[in-house]
Parts: structure tokens; C-alpha cells; sequence
């Protein structure tokens, strides 16, 4: 349950991430290239804000799950506490 979680998590997550990454890229395409035409708006929301979205989405819920199954692989045995004879 817990990886589900985290994986879901890591999915919103880096959803928004990609989505920023993907805004900037087209931002900064569009200064670059300097494209004339008046689609530059269509050329960053409808294209590459998605696709960041998309690769940032898989990217995080892969790396959160990822994350979460060695964690849970690694189990640290605690030694319970000793009292001293007094």
C-alpha cells in the first residue's frame, strides 16, 4: 500500500514538474528560434507542456516507487531496550 501511494505521489508530483519543464522549454524555444508566427502559444500548452507533463509523470512515480521498494527491502531490526540493574 505504501508503494502504491508513494508511486501515485511521485506521479502528481512530477506531473507538475514536467509540466513546468515543459512551459520553460517552449518559452525559451520561442526566444531562441524567434518564430514569427502566432501559434507560439499553441506550440508551448499544447505540445510541450503535455509531453513535459507526461515524461515528468512517469519519470516521478517510477523513481518514488523505486524509492519505496528499497525501503521496504531494508528492514532494520530494532533490539529492544535493556534496563539497567540498579
Amino acid at each position: 500500500m505504501k508503494i502504491a501511494l508513494l508511486a501515485l505521489l511521485g506521479l502528481a508530483l512530477g506531473a507538475l514538474g514536467g509540466a513546468a519543464l515543459g512551459i520553460g522549454a517552449g518559452l525559451t524555444w520561442i526566444g531562441l528560434v524567434r518564430t514569427a508566427s502566432i501559434d507560439n502559444g499553441a506550440l508551448v500548452f499544447f505540445t510541450l507542456m503535455p509531453l513535459g507533463a507526461a515524461i515528468g509523470g512517469i519519470a516521478g512515480a517510477l523513481l518514488f516507487a523505486v524509492i519505496a521498494i528499497r525501503d521496504a527491502e531494508i528492514m532494520i531490526e530494532r533490539q529492544p531496550v535493556r534496563h539497567r540493574d540498579r
